[in-house]
């Protein structure tokens, strides 16, 4: 098996929900809490207030202070990677500056939405937060939450900037992921908890996952797996994942909504969603909980 560079953020990331309080206030103990069970049961670094954290409804001030509270609570135990993606380039650079002194690793910028600028726009956006921090960043391309792809041939040339260093790939083109893989020095991370495995075997960093939240020493299982010298059975792990997956990333809710419900199922930190989201139904998350036990219940292999 080819030799691996070193990823910049590891290889088992979580995107992170943003727990709330009962009242919807920002729970700090609660973030600390999940963070250092996440962290424990094997995720090398945490990725706050992304689409999975509520970005959207968190403001400034609260994007900052979860920051210090996580870095506060995993301390050099993993990489913190801050989304501080927004649609205008003057405010996402205030956050990237915010981020850095709030104690991050990295930064997640993901490409302007709305306003659907071409992709020299797109890349002159990215080049400005890069050079306005001195932190790396991880590019996020989800054209279907964002209306604008970057394209492969914008991300070769915005692979030459020494702080753009990974890629959270939500784009679902593993033919372009693999032009890029093959002329950069770029970490890609799937944002598909379904292509955890397939991406890692095409030459991926890792992955940056949703369902990680409740299953993260399973999902760090397969790329172990795989590492191992053991792609059955990494394969095997992938698989076990699907019924859960797909209730969690694949039912029609956002991975937040259902995240949230699994965790609160469980007795984990999570609160409720801030509007407009809107919480799990009984069904819901009955069904959810049923899949995780089942999940959580398999044979752990050979």
């Amino acid at each position: 098996m080819t030799s691996r560079r070193t990823p910049p953020f590891g290889r088992a990331l979580c995107a992170m929900i943003t727990p709330f309080t009962d009242e919807g206030l920002l729970d700090l103990d609660g973030a600390q809490r999940l963070a250092d069970r996440l962290v424990s049961e094997g995720c090398d670094g945490l990725v706050l207030s992304g689409t999975t954290g509520e970005s959207p409804t968190t403001t400034d001030a609260e994007k900052s202070a979860l920051v210090r509270a996580v870095a506060d609570a995993v301390g050099d135990r993993a990489a913190i990677v801050a989304g501080i993606g927004t649609a205008d380039t003057r405010h996402t650079t205030e956050l990237a500056l915010e981020a850095e002194k709030a104690g991050a690793d990295g930064l997640l910028v993901v490409t302007p939405y709305y306003s659907r600028p071409p992709q020299d726009a797109v890349e002159a956006h990215f080049r400005a937060i890069a050079d306005a921090s001195g932190l790396p960043l991880a590019l996020y391309d989800i054209p279907g939450r964002t209306g604008t792809r970057i394209e492969p041939e914008t991300m070769l040339r915005l692979a030459g900037h020494p702080r753009i260093v990974a890629v959270k790939d939500c784009a679902y083109d593993l033919l372009g992921t693999q032009k890029v893989l093959a002329a950069t020095e770029l970490a890609y991370y799937t944002g598909c908890d379904e292509y955890v495995l397939a991406m890692y075997a095409i030459g991926g960093a890792g992955y940056i996952s949703t369902v990680a939240n409740v299953i993260p020493r399973h999902f760090r299982s397969i790329l172990d797996a795989f590492e191992g010298g053991d792609p059955d059975e990494a394969i095997r792990r992938q698989q076990l994942t699907i019924p859960l997956t797909e209730l969690m990333m694949g039912s029609g809710l956002p991975g937040t909504v259902t995240a949230k419900a699994l965790l609160g199922a469980l007795g984990l930190p999570a609160g409720p969603v801030r509007a407009p989201l809107r919480p799990a139904g009984r069904e819901t998350v009955d069904g959810l909980r049923t899949a995780y036990e089942r999940l959580v219940a398999a044979p752990a292999g050979v």
